[in-house]
């Protein structure tokens, strides 16, 4: 987030030229000062707020965050995603700020855990209905980066804030939630392969999500996924039992051979990891 003086020179004034330089708040904690400003915003009107608070005239509703799914991280590269809300000030609304934080209190140190942020400031646009602005962030996250040693996965609040026409600055700190989590993968492998008829075969695989510590993937352990199978020539897999991961990540059960077809383990994901399923693995069975 940068500090832009256009925004001052829209809503000028003493008051509203040091309120512009602390919403810059919400890039990554690592990033100098990020706590330290999403705090000075939030506690800049009026001293003091705590959790779901808001202050000031404009309202901000209809947050969608992602298109209303989970933002899912892997390792690397770069996650997109774009936030839409509307912002509402009969005094008009000249610049509004958006973040993703974490924590229990956003106007202390200590209280926030972790902040994400906008490259550059939301783009709002008045509809027909004067006082009324349809806004748009958008967040790039590098998860190498930015999650490195910032907050941990989970649910994550949007904090936005702005200033109308006047320079009267209006803030929302918990105006919608997200679960932020960790991507991650699953294989399977069923032996052997041909087998006969009402023999027993052993299916192994691997459970890992990504850590953002280390910057690779790790098992996951003591989590269950269910062994699925699907017969040659249909579409749809059935379970067959649940098994639990080991300390490393590891799953390894046995089942009889009956028929040709698939066998896959599927993980329906937690609080703070996404879900994934193998690839089927083709059995000949003879």
């Amino acid at each position: 987030m940068r500090i832009r003086v256009a925004a001052a020179a829209v809503v000028s004034g003493a008051v509203v030229l040091s309120a512009v330089a602390l919403p810059v708040a919400a890039q990554a904690l690592e990033r100098t000062g990020a706590s330290t400003k999403l705090r000075s915003f939030a506690s800049h009107a009026s001293g003091t707020v705590r959790p779901n608070d808001s202050l000031g005239n404009t309202k901000f509703s209809n947050a969608v965050i992602n298109g209303g799914k989970d933002i899912v991280l892997g390792t690397t590269g770069t996650k997109s995603l774009i936030v839409t809300y509307t912002a509402t000030d009969q005094n008009g609304v000249a610049l509004t700020e958006a973040f993703l934080w974490q924590g229990t209190d956003s106007s202390t140190t200590d209280g926030i855990t972790g902040g994400l942020g906008t490259d550059d400031d939301p783009s709002c646009t008045e509809s027909a209905t004067q006082g009324v602005y349809n806004c748009k962030a958008v967040f790039n996250i590098h998860p190498a980066t930015d999650m490195k040693d910032n907050g941990v996965a989970g649910t994550w609040k949007l904090f936005l804030g702005g200033w109308d026409l006047y320079a009267n600055a209006s803030y929302n700190d918990d105006v919608a939630t997200v679960a932020i989590k960790k991507s991650s993968t699953l294989t399977a492998d069923a032996t052997p392969e041909p087998v006969k008829k009402g023999k027993t075969i052993t299916v192994t695989g691997k459970l890992a999500r990504a850590n953002w510590s280390t910057g690779k993937y790790e098992g996951y352990a003591s989590q269950p996924a269910k062994l699925q199978f699907r017969k040659k020539g249909s579409s749809a897999y059935t379970t067959l039992k649940t098994v639990r991961t080991n300390s490393t990540g590891v799953l390894k059960t046995t089942t009889t051979a009956t028929v040709d077809g698939y066998y896959r383990y599927a993980f329906a994901g937690t609080a703070t990891t996404a879900a994934s399923t193998a690839s089927g693995d083709f059995v000949d069975v003879r």
